[in-house]
């Protein structure tokens, strides 16, 4: 699980709800090497890990909140998220908002927030 870059917890239970904090691509404590596609596909890593941290997958994901530096990356970003969620729960894609933000934390490009329902658990 990568350290948080603030004073917050990275991965939250609530009964049946699970919430990841938004996660960048860090991967051991530094932004991964590429642009926006490279460090997406390390942020849901990272979001993958911390539900499995949790006992969920991907699958379980209803909402994500994806936070872009730069609006012309949406169309990768689609790209990179699409091929998360269909190798790692099956096709199922939660309900989703994408905003444009001024900047991000240790200038990320992109960074993503998920909440997972696991009833039952």
């Amino acid at each position: 699980m990568t350290t948080p870059v603030g004073p917050y917890t990275p991965v939250v239970r609530s009964g049946d709800w699970i919430i990841c904090s938004g996660q960048v691509g860090l991967a051991d404590g530094k932004l991964v090497e590429g642009g926006v596609r490279e460090q997406l596909a390390q942020a849901m890593a990272n979001v993958r890990s911390l539900l499995e941290s949790e006992g969920a997958t991907l699958a379980d994901v209803v909402k994500t909140t994806v936070f872009l530096v730069d609006m012309d990356d949406y169309s990768a970003v689609n790209d990179v998220y699409v091929q998360a969620f269909d190798e790692h729960a099956d096709g199922h894609r939660p309900a989703r908002s994408a905003v444009a933000v001024a900047a991000l934390p240790i200038s990320a490009l992109v960074e993503v927030e998920a909440w997972a329902r696991v009833p039952g658990s």
